[in-house]
């Protein structure tokens, strides 16, 4: 593999240059402010896959950043890699503190998520202007369908992951769009994509810790 092969896949981008997305660079802050206001929310309250999932998300976005700034191979797997174990890890952590599954049941569970994207991101490929976008469709439309077989054991979660499905179709639309608009709009509008993400990344956090504490609540009053 070519680690230093230069990247050129979006719109900001003109140049090779260090600074030639300044936008989509500085945007991964929103990653890194996320995560420190979710990190505050989480310390101190045992909820350690909280906290592996806040570690991630600021991985995120310094893996991102090195993307948008060195444009380059290694850069690339830098930005995408740290999203797979943050799915990953937000599934089996709903699969085991939420459906109250066992840590085997939930690993399980958790790894039929590759099967699941590998039959749907070819139907999402067919859709016209989804482009690259369609390998995180499937990501959406898994928690929409969390949403809605959790809409009677908690309401609230339910609702909570029905609206961060909302936000990521909105991210990944404006993901899409950063080519095609690219004439009109030189700025393109993948650095959506990124504040969207962080917004939405750090909601699912506050949606899973939210749920814990229910949780706890009630076992205390039935204790």
């Amino acid at each position: 593999m070519e680690w230093i092969r230069e990247i050129d896949g979006y719109c900001e981008r003109l140049s090779p240059d260090y600074w030639a997305e300044p936008i989509n660079a500085i945007t991964n802050a929103a990653f890194l402010i996320s995560a420190w206001l979710m990190w505050r929310r989480v310390r101190n309250q045992d909820m350690p896959l909280a906290m592996i999932l806040v570690a991630l998300l600021a991985m995120i976005g310094i893996g991102s950043y090195l993307f948008h700034t060195h444009a380059q191979v290694w850069a690339a797997l830098a930005d995408v890699v740290p999203i797979l174990p943050f799915i990953l890890v937000y599934i089996f952590a709903v699969n085991r503190d939420i459906w109250r599954m066992s840590s085997l049941f939930a690993l399980v569970g958790t790894m039929l998520f590759f099967p699941y994207a590998a039959a749907t991101v070819p139907l999402f490929q067919l859709f016209p202007g989804l482009g690259g976008s369609a390998a995180y469709a499937p990501v959406p439309l898994l928690i929409l369908i969390y949403a809605a077989l959790l809409r009677s054991r908690d309401p609230i979660l339910a609702k909570g992951l029905a609206v961060g499905a909302l936000i990521l179709i909105l991210s990944i639309t404006f993901r899409a769009l950063d080519l095609p608009v690219c004439g009109q709009w030189p700025l393109g509008t993948h650095f959506m994509w990124h504040i969207l993400n962080a917004i939405m990344l750090g909601w699912m956090i506050e949606v899973y810790r939210a749920a814990l504490i229910r949780g706890r609540f009630s076992a205390g009053l039935k204790a």
